[in-house]
This record gives C-alpha cells, structure tokens and sequence, in this order.
C-alpha cells in the first residue's frame, strides 16, 4: 500500500467520565487484553500498512509505550512513528498539518486519515483501491446508525453513484437516508485524501482548516470532490462499527463479544477473563470477590469490589457512590470506593450502639 497514513489517537473521551482522567479514549481497556486503540492497529497490519504515523496529544503516556512494544515489530523498521502533540494540536486536521512533514516523507499519492477510537474491522486496501477508482479526490469511510444516534457524527447524503451532496457534522436534526427514514448516513471518520488535494485544503485557506469534519469534508464537499465507501459486511454477515464513546456504548460493545464476536479481537482473551454476568464487565486489573452482586456495572482498571456490594438494583444508592448514566450503566473506580468506605468508617466511629439509651444522649 503505497501512501502515507497517519492514526489521530489523542481524543480526551471526556463522556467516559473517570475512565479518562488519566488516559485517552484510544488507550482504554477492552475486552480483557485489549485497548480500544488495537482494532485500528489490527486493520493497519492486516491490510498490509508497513509505515504509520500515530499522532497522540490528550494523556498519551501509556501509548507512547503500549504502541511500539505491543505493535511495533508489526511494521517495517521504525515503520511505527509517535508524535506527541500536547497542547499543540488545535484539532484533526491541525494535527495533520503540523505532522506534513512526515506524511510527506512516507511518499505515495494518498493520505489516509484513521481514527484511533472505534471498533471496527476494514481493508484498507479496499478502501484505497475505490478511492483511486472514483476519480474523486476525497473518499469517506461511511456506515449507517438510527437517526436517533446521528447527532454525534457527520451526516451525508449522497447521489446513485455515491457522490456526496451535503454534509453536516453532528446536525441537532440528522439527515435521512433516502428511502430509510429512520436511518442516516455517516463518517466514520475514516478518510483517503489525494495527497496534493489535502495540502492545498491544509495549507491555502485564509483562515487554517482546524478540523476534517467541520472545515476539510464541507470544502471537498462544496467543490463536489467527495465520495463515500460504504462499510462491507464481515465475516459475520453484517457490517460493525462502534463508536464506544459513552459507558452506555462501551459496555453494550462488551456484550457483543460474549458470544460469536462480529469482528476479531485483536488479542483473544477468555470470556469469562471479562464478563462478570448480569451484563457487568471488569476492565483490566479490576478484581471481583464472587459475592458481590453487580448489574449493569462497568468496574474500572485496579478497582478492588469489596465483599458483597450490590449494584444495579437501587439507582438513588448507586448514585451515591458511583457514576450511573440516565441508561443505567454504573462505573466503578477504586477512588469512589475509598469515598465509599470511608463514608462508613466515619458513620461507624460517630455512630452510639444501638443498647444505648439515647434519651441521655441530650440530658
């Protein structure tokens, strides 16, 4: 595959709450051995990318050693880049702009844009070979999500031959499909871009093009230079794609590895390494007594249950303690249960026992 990539994996994940206080989105564990950010690396070695720029920015400690110890001997050598962009990047397309100098370097005609976010599994070979095709100068990876769900993504609609006709990132009110009105259209924030097309967009606008979806796709839009591939169908019959963006999304994704897995999982692990039943899961390191009762729950990496605790079954008293999302998803992180368990120490030390004759407490 002759082009230039580069993986932006330097989202903050802010609506996962304290699963990233300290980690980006990408980094985030899945399914026992995994990370949110191994799906895209996967495709990138299956697909027969031998050079890849990842360009990081929010938390990216544990990235900058995950990626070249886990993944780097997968690529040619030093075919795997890191470039650390904190408090520097002002959006997508900034951090493409600032790291031109090493997609340029990489050589070919394309540029391919990844996302480091999604679970997903694509050729990219495929995706690059339509491009070409197309005679376009920009190609969008696209799926479909209920119009209900499109509000977070940027939303198309297309000709008969899959020429984009317009396109609006994260509308208050998504467009329909034709023909399916209860569906939409949308990025999946994957992107080919011939590669004189992209600096110019980058590099020639009076005011900076900060980000894809906002400013360079509306551009390549308007100039009727953009057209989509839509998402195959895997090996399960049907196409997968997730943006695990809340804990309602990437807990309900858990779930759909418990059985025939739509996609591979980059690294296996047991099933039950993970899944704690009642539609509850344990990140990474996160240890369960077998008597604690947890519904819904997600338990985050190093939390320790204590003997007992029940969750998912008293909203008020979940909130309490926990995160719990108007869906009902409850996170658990070691720090709330120090909250938790010091709260109770407290209460015993104040507490009178129950034989005293509390009357006299005032006398």
């Amino acid at each position: 595959m002759d082009l230039a990539t580069i993986l932006l994996a330097g989202g903050k994940g802010t609506r996962l709450c304290d699963l990233t206080e300290e980690e980006s989105k990408p980094a985030v564990p899945f399914a026992g051995a995994n990370r949110i950010v191994d799906f895209a690396m996967q495709n990138c070695v299956r697909s027969g990318l031998q050079r890849l720029l990842v360009a990081t920015q929010y938390a990216p400690r544990s990235l900058h050693h995950y990626l070249p110890t886990r993944w780097g001997q997968r690529f040619e050598p030093k075919g795997l880049q890191l470039r650390d962009g904190r408090d520097l990047y002002l959006g997508t397309a900034d951090a493409a702009r600032r790291c031109w100098p090493d997609l340029q370097a990489m050589g070919g005609d394309q540029v391919l844009v990844l996302a480091a976010d999604h679970l997903y599994d694509m050729d990219y070979a495929a995706l690059l070979a339509a491009h070409r095709a197309s005679g376009a100068a920009v190609t969008v990876a696209v799926d479909t999500v209920s119009r209900a769900e499109a509000s977070e993504f940027g939303v198309m609609q297309t000709d008969a031959q899959g020429r984009i006709l317009s396109f609006c990132e994260k509308p208050a009110d998504p467009a329909a499909m034709i023909g399916q009105p209860d569906r939409s259209l949308v990025s999946m924030g994957i992107y080919i871009f011939d590669r004189d097309w992209l600096r110019a967009a980058l590099f020639d606008r009076e005011v900076p093009a900060m980000d894809f979806g906002h400013d360079v796709i509306p551009s390549a839009v308007a100039q009727g230079q953009a057209t989509v591939w839509r998402l195959p169908p895997g090996a399960s019959g049907r196409a997968y794609w997730r943006d695990v963006g809340t804990l309602d999304a990437l807990r309900r994704a858990h779930l759909d590895f418990l059985h025939d897995a739509p996609v591979p999982l980059p690294f296996a692990t047991p099933v039950t390494d993970w899944y704690l039943g009642r539609g509850s899961v344990a990140l990474t390191g996160a240890m369960v007594p077998s008597t604690a009762r947890l519904q819904q729950t997600l338990v985050a990496p190093g939390a320790q249950i204590p003997q007992g605790l029940v969750t998912g079954e008293d909203p008020a008293d979940d909130a309490r303690w926990f995160t719990r999302t108007p869906l009902g998803t409850v996170l658990i992180t070691q720090q709330m249960l120090d909250r938790r368990a010091a709260h109770a120490h407290i209460r015993r030390s104040v507490t009178p026992p129950a034989s005293l004759n509390r009357r006299k407490l005032h006398a």
